[in-house]
């Protein structure tokens, strides 16, 4: 009866055991990632220019963790502004073994799907660019923001332009003591678009700056666009604008193309200010048809994406990657903006 009962007792540990492991398997659990991070690469859409300048800066920065011990790799998906897109494409990623995001909203007030997604596989989320609202990332420890402050970005490019409109009179052409301007601005109800606008024409006239406003336009960061509201725009005031304020360096760009395609010459130009200092909007400051640009500092952002990803993954030095890149409340990082004029668009040109 003794022998019964050992076999019995036995042949109820096996079949605990065969269904513990059965429930494990059935689990969410990430393969096994040890030396190796791989990032998943999730951005609202691949016609932003900085945006896939600053893609590029990653893949350098990642790649210099690379080692014989330690794989790096990147797979990097566009949505085409489509949120719900985005969403399907993080869980491919995630099914795909990525072990760390990096995720460029869509629509920064709607990641809760992805969150979910990603804390129920315990993928960490690095976000850039794009800001989440607060209460979201404050959803997970294990949620993290890179990027730059919009304010910042506004109240740099309102110094430039007061900094020319004072030194050069002759901006003022209609001599009415004030400067009649028009805006291009990023997606409508964007944060960086409300933020930029208000602390750029906010900066001009605490600078002494009267301003007129002429017109807006909604040119969602993109040239073409840009160029076919300007058009509008100069339809509209021919040759009162003097100024012209862009939330990014695409639509300034693409304001300077419409005056070209309408042939002004170039006493006839109003002047023209960016923000992000893409290679594009550097040489255009260099040859002088931008007045001036921004700098975002997409090395200094992809630095610190590659770096906290490493760290995230391996599990190596990251409260000290914290401390020493200044992490906000262990969650965002800001880095600075700089003004970049004619005097000075070599430095940035050699980045």
């Amino acid at each position: 009866m003794r022998e019964k009962g050992l076999i019995g007792a036995g042949m109820v540990f096996c079949m605990i055991s065969c269904m513990a492991l059965f429930l494990c398997s059935c689990g969410k659990q990430q393969p096994d990632s040890a030396g190796k991070v791989h990032i998943g690469v999730a951005y609202y859409d691949q016609s932003d220019t900085f945006l896939n300048q600053l893609l590029d800066c990653l893949r350098e920065r990642i790649r210099e963790f690379e080692t014989e011990e330690f794989e790096t790799m990147i797979t990097v998906r566009d949505a085409a502004g489509s949120q719900r897109t985005q969403d399907d494409q993080v869980k491919e990623l995630i099914d795909a073994g990525c072990n760390v995001l990096c995720v460029n909203l869509v629509d920064r007030a709607n990641p809760s799907e992805i969150i979910d997604l990603a804390r129920e596989y315990d993928v960490p989320i690095i976000f850039f660019n794009r800001e989440p609202v607060a209460e979201d990332m404050m959803q997970w420890d294990k949620l993290y923001y890179i990027g730059a402050d919009a304010e910042q970005s506004g109240i740099l490019q309102g110094e430039l332009a007061a900094d020319r409109m004072k030194e050069a009179a002759q901006t003022d052409r209609n001599k009415d003591g004030k400067i009649q301007y028009v805006v291009l601005e990023g997606e409508p109800g964007h944060q960086d678009t409300i933020i930029r606008t208000e602390s750029v024409v906010e900066t001009l006239k605490n600078s002494g700056i009267e301003l007129e406003k002429l017109s807006y336009g909604i040119a969602n960061w993109n040239r073409a666009q840009a160029q076919n509201r300007m058009m509008q725009m100069i339809g509209q005031y021919r040759n009162q604008i003097e100024l012209v304020l862009a939330n990014n360096d695409d639509m300034a760009l693409g304001a300077l193309d419409a005056y070209e395609k309408l042939n002004y010459t170039e006493s006839a130009l109003p002047v023209f200010f960016g923000i992000d200092g893409t290679d594009e909007g550097l040489e255009a400051v260099k040859d002088g048809r931008l007045s001036g640009t921004v700098y975002n500092d997409k090395e200094g952002q992809a630095e610190a994406m590659a770096r906290l990803a490493v760290a995230l993954v391996s599990g190596e030095g990251l409260e000290e990657l914290l401390k020493e890149m200044e992490f906000e409340d262990g969650k965002y990082c800001y880095l600075s903006y700089e003004k970049v004029t004619k005097d000075r668009v070599e430095e940035f040109l050699e980045k």
